[in-house]
């Protein structure tokens, strides 16, 4: 009998190791291929000052009025006129407050019509790092390869490339055969409320249906996934909703030589405490598994045999996925505990205490579901939540069996030739989310190399962008409008 079960035991070990081989040896790339596109005959050190020109400007936006640096945003708009004097001779620019809607004509009246998106304003400078930049972050400075300032990638860096990409293909006398429509927010870092709203709606308004809108999001990385050698290109298919949360909590004040055994501070640090241990569940599934399964091929080692064979070693891979703050974002809505607010004076026991806890949601999720899983994990009816002004819903998902995918995804291999493509989820909120309603089909991809030492730049400190990245980024654009015909 012992023998038999031995005999049993081995048997299904000898099919598990056979299935995880068969599955690993047949697994094989899913990457397009493709004829790498030709260099472009760019005036690096021209292209390069053009952007560091609109870098000077400290176009900053204010979710109270779009009336603040007003006239930071109007001398970048003439210093743009001025230095792409074809694009802004033939093409229709019309002005939505200070976001600019522009139209490239196509020569087929019955070709769908394509949006690219930018947005023309920046986030400020965090006070007191003024000195800790390299560059002065407004002088849009040329140097050691760089272009630096803030904005230079998020998201100038976009805008002028889309600008130059133009200028070039009407200096060659170039016409896209669908019309291309540019969408360049003044409001994105603040909702978008008055740029992409507004621009969305008035083309709801004339019935234009868009093929496909393109807009900043997910980038080439490099030496950031694990287990992968060569650079991962990610096209945001979707982007996670946005929920914050007020919390309260109101008890009697008192001497703080006398404190009851509840405290304001003591039950709102208890309440964040579950809030923070108690995430929402993570899952490898949607565009997580998509992206995980395009991926799988192109790694080495063991990371490959556990991708493909998350049917064996799924639990164990989302474990691990858990671990780095990055994936983790994929797999789940996030909880971050961002402001607390409690007490002035060291022997005074506070009535009050407040908290905000920001989450992004995961596709699937919904803000309901937020609200009602900071319910279950605070339970204590003492904490009052409220849900903040501003929440959105996850994005829909945009298929990536589809042209339009395909489309992107054919551009970046043929500039990026290096790079494999998978779908990702943009876990950071852009103007694109607004256009729902004009296409089915809204894709979030920066055509930019980022490293480790890169990410934190973004919104921080010395940002900065390499000139012959930046000139990928131009080639980039010109390529996808060249594809498009």
């Amino acid at each position: 009998m012992l023998k038999r079960l031995l005999y049993a035991a081995l048997l299904v070990i000898a099919v598990i190791v056979a299935a995880v081989a068969w599955n690993t040896w047949r697994l094989t790339s899913r990457q397009l291929m493709v004829t790498p596109a030709a260099p472009l005959a760019l005036e690096r050190e021209a292209v390069a000052g053009r952007l560091a020109g609109a870098l000077k400007f400290r176009t900053i936006s204010d979710p109270a009025s779009g009336d603040v640096n007003a006239e930071e945003f109007e001398r970048m708009q003439a210093y743009l006129a001025q230095a792409f004097p074809r694009m802004h001779a033939a093409l229709k620019r019309e002005m939505i407050g200070h976001s600019m809607l522009f139209t490239w004509q196509g020569s087929d009246a019955q070709a769908k019509p394509v949006m690219w998106l930018a947005h023309q304003d920046v986030v400020p400078v965090a006070p007191g790092t003024e000195a800790n930049w390299q560059q002065p972050p407004f002088d849009g400075v040329v140097k050691d390869g760089f272009v630096w300032g803030r904005g230079s990638w998020d998201d100038k860096g976009s805008l002028v490339a889309q600008m130059e990409a133009v200028e070039y293909l009407l200096a060659s006398g170039y016409q896209p055969r669908a019309t291309i429509y540019f969408g360049f927010g003044a409001d994105e870092e603040v909702g978008g409320r008055r740029g992409a709203v507004e621009i969305a709606r008035l083309l709801k308004s004339r019935g234009v249906q868009l093929d496909y809108v393109l807009d900043e999001g997910m980038l080439v990385t490099e030496g950031i996934m694990a287990g992968v050698s060569k650079p991962v290109a990610l096209i945001g298919v979707a982007e996670k909703g946005y929920a914050s949360v007020n919390l309260e909590v109101t008890t009697a004040p008192g001497h703080s030589s006398m404190p009851p055994h509840n405290t304001a501070i003591g039950m709102m640090s208890a309440a964040l405490t579950d809030l923070e241990r108690k995430q929402m569940p993570a899952e490898l599934s949607g565009v997580a598994r998509d992206a995980f399964d395009i991926i799988a091929p192109e790694m080495q080692g063991m990371n490959r045999v556990a991708l493909s064979n998350l049917w064996l070693f799924g639990p164990l891979v989302k474990k691990q996925l858990e671990q780095s703050a990055g994936t983790n974002a994929m797999l789940r809505t996030t909880t971050a505990l961002t402001v607390v607010h409690a007490g002035n004076k060291d022997n005074v026991l506070p009535g009050r205490a407040d908290a905000v806890v920001n989450f992004r949601i995961r596709p699937g999720d919904t803000v309901g579901g937020v609200m009602e899983h900071v319910k279950q994990a605070v339970n204590n009816d003492a904490v009052h939540a409220a849900l903040d002004v501003g929440a959105s819903e996850p994005s829909r998902i945009s298929p990536i069996e589809s042209a339009q995918y395909a489309l992107i995804n054919r551009t970046i291999r043929e500039v990026f030739s290096d790079a494999a493509v998978a779908p990702g989820i943009v876990i950071g909120a852009t103007d694109s989310r607004h256009y729902k309603d004009v296409s089915e089909h809204v894709y979030r991809f920066s055509p930019v190399r980022a490293g480790p030492d890169d990410l934190p730049r973004f919104h921080g400190t010395n940002e900065r962008i390499g000139i012959d990245n930046y000139l990928e980024a131009v080639r980039f654009y010109v390529q996808l409008a060249r594809n498009g015909k």
